[in-house]
């Protein structure tokens, strides 16, 4: 399906991180045939690149010099910039965190919003983040807004740490979740929430499989209105 009254589809799911949003939005990007925007890992890059070159965080101007400078390339699954593959860089804590404190900065935001705009291409996309339905992609038909505990959330986290063979504390994860949780849903532009007419959807208890069997659920019965 190419468009919806006459616009070219777009799903957005939004959410917290580490709420899974991620590899829901790409697992239903697959399955319908539609490009993926993960905004999020725009954010990472200008957190990445401001570490790199010791760039407060807290110097506004600076940051979105930063972030409107970045021209990063999403193929395959892979993130590069300039001629480096920065896919693993970019999903370290410590970037993470960085992430987080440049996303509150307005400028920054508005800096990534048309990157985030010109992504919307034929046959449809699907972006996940914390805003796209409520500021990049009002008019999406389907808007998920995916939750989870911050205990579930800092769990899957944790064994994906692990698994990598990094040393961490399940209870520092926590911690930090409901530390960023907060930072999220109290910036004055963008706060998270769920956008207007979003559909909650709490994985909790579900398994990613039947995440994304929920989402294209919702999705089927969109085309048939």
């Amino acid at each position: 399906m190419a468009e919806l009254n006459g616009k070219v589809p777009v799903i957005t799911i939004d959410g917290p991180t580490a709420s899974g949003k991620g590899t829901v939005a790409s697992r239903v990007a697959e399955a319908l045939g539609f490009h993926y925007l993960d905004s999020g890992a725009l954010y990472r890059v200008v957190g990445l690149v401001c570490l790199r070159n010791n760039v407060p965080l807290d110097d506004m101007a600076a940051v979105t010099a930063h972030a409107m400078a970045i021209k990063p390339r999403f193929a395959g699954g892979r993130v590069t910039l300039g001629t480096e593959d920065i896919t693993a860089a970019i999903r370290t804590e410590e970037v993470g965190q960085a992430a987080s404190r440049a996303a509150v900065i307005s400028s920054v935001r508005d800096a990534l919003a048309e990157l985030e705009k010109n992504a919307r291409r034929a046959p449809g996309l699907v972006a996940d983040g914390r805003d796209m339905g409520s500021v990049i992609f009002p008019d999406a038909p389907l808007k998920v807004f995916l939750t989870a505990s911050a205990e579930a959330r800092a769990h899957r986290r944790y064994k994906q740490l692990i698994e990598k063979g990094l040393d961490v504390k399940l209870s520092d994860l926590v911690s930090e979740m409901k530390e960023r949780d907060l930072r999220d849903m109290r910036r004055a532009h963008a706060p998270l929430a769920p956008a207007e007419g979003a559909r909650i959807l709490d994985s909790s208890f579900l398994t990613i499989e039947e995440t994304v069997e929920k989402v294209l659920y919702w999705w089927l019965e969109c085309t048939k209105r």
